[in-house]
């Protein structure tokens, strides 16, 4: 696969995958979404030196949505250097092997200049693929049937059918199903595709000698220090809450009324972040009644002054806590 990012920006270095230098030390700041993770990081550059940052969220990787995808401001990174923020092309499907193939040289010529990574999580399955030597995708390759039959047709799986994902993942794998979210579209579509394409259960990728492979520190790529932002519930509900207004104040009606498409495909790219189809129906009423004056660039205090009943109601519903 061919990336569209800027040649000058982050090249994949040949054998990324192959630990190169043993067990170099690096720090990685994992949590739930709203607890702090990125302030953390920028903080941990006032007391050791040479801090730089990289981020491991799948979505902010893409270019665009910075308001959505909650980027780091230039003026609040402090001077601390971030890497793999807005470097791929929104339609580009980026995997963990991807994202793997580009962190690692990024990590090693940190380490070179005398610095300390410290990679920011977002999506588990980055730090995996980064930390450990064995892919998520290779393991399953391993874990296959003895036939390699498609359960494609078994499972109904199609390129944007999300409605029924996790109720068909509930059926082939109950186990697996209680390990995420309803609405986490991207996880449950990753499932589907592993077994549909290997047969492969995935709830048995963490158990028995699969799991053994991601377990052991030994087995670590780097030697990590973790460190998990954690925070009271209601105190984390409450900040996400207040976190959305301020990104509605910040925009975001506008950055996701610019890459609306009526027949976008929301399992693919930057469009699979969180808060882009919820906005599918308000749009595609809003557009339906603006057509005849042909204008899709309003301003999104004008769409929010809308005086439309259904059209502040889809509003309202896709800005709601799920």
């Amino acid at each position: 696969m061919s990336h569209p990012a800027d040649s000058a920006s982050t090249p994949p270095a040949p054998n990324a995958g192959t630990p190169q230098r043993g067990r170099d030390k690096v720090v990685i700041v994992m949590g739930a979404t709203g607890a702090g993770k990125s302030r953390l990081a920028i903080d941990l550059a006032a007391h050791f030196a040479g801090v730089e940052v990289v981020s491991a969220d799948s979505m902010q990787v893409y270019r665009s949505l910075d308001v959505l995808t909650n980027k780091v401001p230039l003026h609040e990174q402090k001077g601390v250097p971030h890497h793999l923020l807005s470097v791929i092309d929104p339609s580009v499907e980026f995997t963990c092997r991807d994202f793997r193939d580009y962190a690692v040289p990024i990590i090693q010529e940190i380490l070179d200049r005398g610095g300390l990574p410290v990679i920011v999580g977002g999506t588990n399955f980055y730090i995996q693929a980064l930390v450990s030597p064995f892919l998520f995708d290779d393991m399953a390759q391993d874990m296959q049937h003895s036939t390699l039959n498609d359960h494609r047709d078994d499972i109904g799986l199609t390129s944007d059918d999300e409605g029924g994902g996790y109720e068909r993942l509930k059926e082939i794998d109950p186990v697996a199903a209680q390990r995420i979210h309803p609405n986490d579209h991207r996880k449950i579509k990753r499932y589907l595709e592993l077994y549909a394409t290997t047969g492969a259960l995935p709830s048995n990728l963490f158990q028995g000698e699969a799991a053994k492979k991601w377990g052991r520190a030994s087995n670590s790529r780097f030697n990590c220090c973790f460190l998990w932002v954690d925070a009271d519930l209601q105190v984390l509900d409450n900040y996400v809450n207040q976190r959305v207004d301020c990104m509605m104040d910040a925009g975001l009606l506008d950055e996701v009324c610019n890459i609306y498409d009526p027949n976008g495909v929301y399992t693919q790219g930057l469009r699979q972040a969180i808060g882009v189809r919820e906005f599918d129906e308000f749009f595609r009423l809003y557009l339906t009644r603006k057509e005849s004056d042909k204008d899709k660039a309003t301003s999104s205090a004008t769409m929010i002054t809308v005086h439309d009943d259904q059209l502040k109601s889809l509003l309202d519903e896709a800005v709601s806590p799920a």
